[in-house]
């Protein structure tokens, strides 16, 4: 990635990876040593923003290398967007995704008439922009271990009634070919078109005509 990012910036293509990762923590740059509850995966200290996550099996890990200097040069805008394009993939499945002003990701309300409040995470964001090139990216749980994120305090939120979902924790059957279809129409219309690209490197997703 660091490679594909110093291309880019040399006026490569950008590129988008589809990844499923084997299970492990991963520490962004302002992840909290309390936070890591018990390491029961591989703790990886990622140059990422943000905190404690985590991946593995059944979670669409999309890294996203896009250079903000030909298109905007707008962090906060270039979150939103991220936010957009994964409320706007979730949507395919009927799945109401909301952003939060004081946490980044993407929630989903679960909050019953009569009961307390309850939000869940199903999408974690962290990224890191470098000369204008964005790298890193997003990580929507489709079907994994949720048990897994026990290790941890996902993304630092301890607050009583946030946790984290997932699709098939929300009673949806959908496989990773299934949310790469939904995020690849929703990238469309976030960001703009793109194109398949060779296969040697990792799966990229080419952006661009």
């Amino acid at each position: 990635m660091e490679r594909r990012v110093a291309a880019i910036r040399d006026g490569a293509p950008e590129f988008v990876w589809l990844l499923e990762h084997p299970p492990l923590y991963t520490a962004g740059t302002s992840a909290r040593e309390a936070d890591l509850l018990e390491a029961r995966f591989p703790v990886f200290r990622s140059p990422r923003g943000g905190q404690f996550t985590y991946h593995g099996p059944g979670q669409r890990v999309a890294y996203v290398m896009l250079n903000l200097a030909d298109r905007q040069r707008d962090v906060r805008g270039f979150v939103a967007g991220l936010e957009d394009w994964i409320i706007g993939a979730l949507a395919a499945f009927s799945i109401r995704g909301e952003r939060r002003e004081d946490r980044v990701g993407v929630w989903v309300d679960r909050t019953k008439p009569g009961e307390t409040r309850r939000e869940d995470k199903i999408a974690a964001i962290g990224v890191r922009i470098r000369h204008w090139v964005t790298f890193h990216g997003v990580a929507i749980n489709v079907e994994p271990d949720l048990s897994h994120f026990g290790g941890i305090v996902p993304c630092g939120v301890q607050t009583p009634g946030f946790g984290v979902t997932s699709l098939a924790d929300l009673g949806l059957t959908a496989t990773l070919d299934d949310v790469d279809a939904a995020l690849r129409e929703s990238f469309h219309t976030v960001f703009g078109p793109t194109v398949d690209a060779p296969p040697p490197d990792l799966g990229d997703l080419a952006v661009g005509a």
